[in-house]
Order: structure tokens, then sequence, then C-alpha cells
């Protein structure tokens, strides 16, 4: 089942609002959801939401509209989710290479007093 995270209209005519909830992707858009996210009041701009359950279908493969993706990037779900997408960060290409000593070794020293005498 491929899952979008998308917008369900709710309330009377003329006064909208809507539910965030995740639905199979070829269903119609008021049909029944497999999990409910929060809400959203466009006429107040109330949201609500369960930011750790959107997450975790994100992470699931969910694939919200563009209006829900707004809405989540609203509350940082999409850039919490594309951190934890990336993981931890590679080590930089000095770390990953041996580290120059910050003294020149004993070796070298007396091997340079040698070549000068």
């Amino acid at each position: 089942m491929a899952a979008k995270i998308r917008l369900k209209r709710i309330g009377r005519k003329k006064q909208a609002a809507y539910r965030i909830v995740v639905v199979d992707e070829s269903k119609a858009r008021d049909t029944r959801v497999v999990d409910d996210l929060g809400s959203f009041n466009p006429r107040t701009d109330e949201l609500l939401l369960d930011e750790a359950r959107a997450l975790e279908w994100l992470q699931k493969g969910a694939q919200p509209t563009d209006t829900a993706r707004t809405l989540l990037s609203k509350r940082g779900v999409m850039a919490r989710f594309a951190q934890e997408k990336q993981g931890p960060k590679a080590a930089s290409p000095a770390s990953a290479s041996e580290p120059e000593p910050s003294e020149p070794s004993e070796s070298a020293a007396s091997a340079s007093a040698s070549a000068s005498a």
C-alpha cells in the first residue's frame, strides 16, 4: 500500500477545516483513513499535529501532498526527517587521514642533526 499524508475536509459549508490524515494513495479525498495525525483550521491558522507519528509515517515511506508538506514544514517535521535521513555526518577528509604530528619525531630530529654535522 502506497500511503499519502493529505488533508481531509471537515466542517460546514463555507467554514472548512481539515484533518491531516494518512490514506491509501489511490483513494478519494474523504475516504476512510489509516491514521489521523492532526488538524488544521485555515480560518484561525491553528495547527494541531502529532509530530512523532507524522515522522514515523514519513520514515515508513508515506509521501505528503504539497499542502501537507507545507504544514509539516511549519512544525519542523520535514527538517527533522531530512536530518534523520542524512544520518550521522560523514567524517571530514582531514580526520580520515593520519593526523600530522605537531612536533617532529625524535628520529627525524636526530637525522636532521646528523645531516647538518
